[in-house]
């Protein structure tokens, strides 16, 4: 595989920016992120440019992956945000251990099945486990079928814990992979 699977740079929020609107117009967005292509376009560069310092190489408490084509295209991403035990997730729930939760995950359609994919998460997993996180965790909506046996494929259980979607009946479903 000859792509570069790399953190971001805080001076790529361009980059950044439009990979993520790219990921919003794919066909199954509704399923996989809890943002819309509208809410992102409207969001400002001082937006893009901290979202993207935060998670730039050398930061801490995230970290943003990226695959780049031969040609610097960006052709997939994948995000882990570092939680501390004590705090209370996006969900509302208490966090009991050090631990990653991956967002964000994208791969361009033309690069599925490519086994790039597996390497975004290897190079993510890894950086998580160098930084101390006890495991690693991502929400999939239950009706999103192909990213949930990819997840399960890599090694995530389920872990029992389940999120509703709020102004529906249907939910999001926490799966775990914990360091080995």
């Amino acid at each position: 595989m000859s792509y570069v699977i790399r953190s971001v740079r805080a001076e790529e929020w361009l980059q950044v920016k439009e990979l993520r609107l790219i990921a919003l117009r794919d066909p199954v967005a509704h399923l996989a992120y809890l943002e819309t292509y509208e809410q992102a376009v409207a969001r400002t560069d001082d937006y893009w440019r901290e979202r993207t310092a935060r998670a730039a190489e050398g930061a801490d408490s995230a970290q943003q992956i990226i695959a780049e084509a031969p040609d610097g295209r960006w052709v997939g991403s994948v995000t882990v945000l570092v939680e501390e035990p004590g705090t209370t997730d996006w969900a509302g729930h208490a966090v009991e251990c050090k631990q990653g939760h991956l967002v964000g995950v994208f791969v361009r359609p033309e690069e599925r099945g490519s086994g790039l994919t597996e390497v975004l998460f290897d190079a993510v997993l890894d950086w998580s486990w160098a930084h101390g996180v006890e495991r690693v965790r991502l929400f999939v909506h239950e009706e999103n079928g192909r990213a949930y046996r990819f997840y399960r494929r890599v090694g995530f259980q389920p872990s029992g814990v389940t999120v509703p979607l709020e102004g529906s009946e249907k939910r999001e479903v926490e799966l775990v992979l914990e360091r080995e």
